[in-house]
């Protein structure tokens, strides 16, 4: 999802923020507003690096952890596509060193620690208009990201069983019996017969069973 806050400059200079967080992404639209920005927000890494080629905007301000496409490969991708964007990264205090090392790689003008407030980015304002560094990453991206961009689409379909050595594969469908027997006419006269059998059969059973409890109790007197 994308959205933009207008300003009444139609001149006026467009921020790409970037981040996952309903907090900070409502601090830093105001922000920017203040300083008279058009905002647009996303909050996807991948999306973004469209909304930075359509936008082609002066500054992006892109949070480290992002769904998708993390904000450092995000930052690399934007700057393959060329522009002069300024790029400053925002990440929670955990993330620290990879903030420092993703400025480097990127060639961010600067990085903000979250939360971030109006007076930290007043404080490195002079940095963030400064020269946009080189972006070293860039000869690494194919490393970083050897899928060319391309993410493959999930696999919905059944794995495979694994064949265990020297076994046969299982079939994955049991045969069942046929749910209607078919009855040769002769079984039909035989019917009474199989009711004898039958109760011949439950005799039997009644006498094992009998048999195995005078066994279990040991009184074997009869």
């Amino acid at each position: 999802m994308a959205y933009v806050t207008p300003t009444d400059e139609e001149t006026a200079p467009t921020v790409l923020i970037v981040d996952n967080n309903p907090m900070s992404l409502m601090r830093l639209r105001e922000i920017f507003k203040i300083r008279e920005f058009n905002v647009e927000v996303c909050e996807d890494g991948d999306q973004a690096v469209d909304e930075y080629i359509r936008l082609d905007p002066e500054l992006v301000v892109l949070a480290l952890d992002l769904p998708s496409l993390d904000g450092h490969l995000a930052a690399l991708e934007m700057r393959e596509h060329g522009g002069e964007s300024r790029i400053v990264f925002i990440t929670s205090r955990r993330l620290t060193p990879l903030a420092e090392d993703a400025s480097h790689s990127a060639g961010a003008v600067a990085w903000l620690e979250k939360p971030i407030t109006s007076s930290m980015v007043d404080e490195l304002w002079p940095q963030i208009l400064g020269p946009i560094p080189d972006a070293p990453g860039l000869e690494d991206l194919d490393q970083l990201y050897p899928e060319d961009r391309i993410k493959p689409e999930p696999d919905v379909g059944l794995m495979p069983l694994p064949a265990l050595p020297g076994l046969p594969l299982p079939s994955l469908v049991a045969e069942l019996p046929p749910l209607i027997a078919t009855v040769a006419p002769s079984e039909e006269v035989a019917k009474p017969k199989r009711r004898v059998f039958k109760l011949l059969l439950l005799a039997v059973l009644a006498g094992a069973g009998y048999a195995g409890y005078l066994l279990y109790t040991g009184d074997l007197s009869y």
